[in-house]
């Protein structure tokens, strides 16, 4: 499977989202919050550090859940750039 390149604002929206998981972390282990959420811990540090800025749902499911966030509070914190959808379609 070959994957299209990650658009700036999709590798932002990343970094925003794993600025966030780090600040909800606190001073929670990586390992901890990794096994509450039953994935690895290099799985929540590539997120984090923005290195895998598409994680699955049910990985961030998980993660909010092991960090106690609500889906609605990552959607707006993570939520596109509007300047950023400028000019682009939709998608169905």
């Amino acid at each position: 499977m070959v994957r299209t390149p990650l658009t700036p604002g999709e590798r932002q929206r990343g970094e925003r989202f794993g600025a966030l998981l780090r600040q909800a972390r606190g001073d929670r282990s990586m390992v901890e919050i990794a096994a509450a959420a039953g994935v690895s811990a290099e799985t929540l540090r590539k997120i984090e550090t923005g290195r895998a800025p598409t994680p699955a749902f049910f990985t961030v499911a998980a993660l909010a859940a092991a960090l106690g966030l609500s889906l609605d509070e990552l959607a707006v914190a993570c939520a596109p750039d509007p300047a950023d959808c400028a000019g682009q379609p939709l998608s169905a």
